[in-house]
């Protein structure tokens, strides 16, 4: 049972856009629980992020390493729970 829900929880973890491993020893974390718990998705209690976002020029500026459609896209992928910060909240 345990390994069959890590396995799922990995799986599911490497689904979620971000890079891989870009969450570090947190994503070892979040794997251990799920196999403590017995569940792909963990759950610790009551938590809570803020994330803001804004369209403020800066691709204008030529420091951003992304096209300015990626805010967007991020945030939408954010809104329905598919990023790493959702695994945050």
């Amino acid at each position: 049972m345990r390994e069959e829900i890590l396995a799922q929880a990995r799986a599911r973890m490497e689904e979620l856009t971000k890079p891989p491993r870009a969450l570090g020893y947190l994503e070892e974390v979040a794997l251990r629980l799920a196999a403590l718990q017995g569940r792909v998705k963990p759950e610790l209690g009551r938590g809570a992020v803020v994330v803001a976002a804004a369209d403020h020029g800066v691709v204008a500026e030529g420091v951003s390493a992304y096209p300015q459609e990626v805010t967007r896209q991020m945030v939408l992928n954010f809104l329905r729970g598919g990023a790493a910060i959702n695994q945050f909240a």
